[in-house]
């Protein structure tokens, strides 16, 4: 009877950004470890959870804004018994004074993992970059953890799907995740990705998107702009054409090349296939056409379209026509910047607990 009343009790979700729903992950053999919140316990068995939502932060690392987020979804999904949440936080406290992307001087517990927080950087976070001073361990090292531990029949017996997410920077992060991670075919759980507003995403080639990419689309733009009246290329995406000037553009995270982290420890056609096979949806807001959030500039990201929206919707377009993929483009109505609007919309419900 005690039994029973105690599995009750455990059963009963989390759902307050406090010290109380939080616990902390560590990936196996090292002794870093990253603050999670969470809707259950990680290692106590429940048989009432039948999906998770892995949901990543973005550029300011504000795990708790983002765990509040999920649980506010999950109540108008009316799903909060039977699912988990896990939103972790990438801290930092990497010492750049000035950066645009916060102070990145988080206060660190013991033996907290820290990461480099500076935009347009391959060793970030959001990259998969190595902690700072261990580059053995990564940002995507430990989702693998936070996969295999949900992934634990014992713990969870009755899981049916996972879904990992995030937002702005956190999209960032699972657009790259999504591409190189090596626990999708051997988790044993389903897991799909859904990758909101990021100011870039990692192409597998030298192709970026032309004028007819967004041809017939103003929206795409940003507020003021005028179309060209240059005749628009045929094609949707070539090769860049200004390479010679813009020299990394196909470097990582923005292509495959000089790689660091954990896509250096897979080959560049293994990375082609997954981001092609693996369930993805891209969900962009119909208003996020204004340099907000921190938004990339570099040469790079804007050889990808010249808002959040452009970019998304090109890059959904060019891994369909270019390569195939059977991946799925959503744009959230009225919605720009705001992992609170994209997230608890209605279009967005579904894909997050499927």
């Amino acid at each position: 009877m005690l039994a029973f009343l105690l599995a009750i009790t455990f059963a009963v979700p989390c759902a307050t950004a406090t010290p109380d729903c939080t616990e902390w992950i560590q990936a196996p053999g090292q002794g870093s470890r990253v603050l999670v919140y969470r809707s259950h316990p990680l290692s106590t068995r429940n048989e009432s959870i039948s999906r998770a939502l892995i949901f990543v932060h973005g550029i300011n690392r504000d795990a708790d804004n983002h765990f509040r987020t999920a649980l506010a979804a999950a109540f108008l999904a009316g799903v909060l018994d039977n699912t988990i949440i896990i939103a972790p936080r990438f801290a930092s406290n990497s010492g750049a004074p000035g950066n645009e992307a916060g102070d990145c001087h988080d206060p660190l517990a013991a033996n907290e993992a820290n990461w480099i927080c500076q935009v347009q950087r391959p060793d970030t976070w959001r990259s998969g970059g190595p902690e700072v001073g261990n580059e053995k361990l990564t940002s995507f090292d430990f989702v693998d953890e936070m996969i295999l531990r949900l992934a634990q029949k014992e713990v969870f017996p009755h899981l049916q799907k996972i879904v990992v997410a995030g937002h702005s920077a956190g999209g960032q992060f699972v657009n790259r995740y999504e591409m190189s991670n090596q626990v999708h075919d051997s988790a044993g759980v389903p897991i799909s990705y859904v990758v909101a507003n990021p100011s870039s995403y990692a192409y597998i080639d030298a192709l970026r998107p032309t004028a007819s990419a967004f041809q017939g689309n103003v929206a795409v733009s940003a507020p003021g702009f005028t179309p060209s009246t240059s005749v628009v290329p045929p094609s949707s995406f070539v090769p860049f054409s200004d390479a010679h000037n813009c020299t990394t553009y196909n470097d990582w995270p923005f292509g495959l090349k000089n790689r660091s982290g954990y896509a250096a420890r897979v080959s560049e056609d293994q990375l082609r296939k997954q981001l092609v096979n693996r369930p993805v949806t891209y969900l962009l807001g119909e208003a996020d056409v204004l340099p907000l959030g921190v938004f990339d500039t570099s040469c790079p990201a804007m050889a990808q379209g010249s808002t959040r929206l452009a970019r998304g919707l090109a890059f959904g377009k060019y891994a369909k026509e270019t390569r195939g993929a059977q991946h799925a483009t959503v744009v959230v109505p009225f919605c720009g910047h705001s992992a609170r609007c994209m997230f608890t919309a209605d279009v967005t419900l579904s894909l997050i607990f499927p």
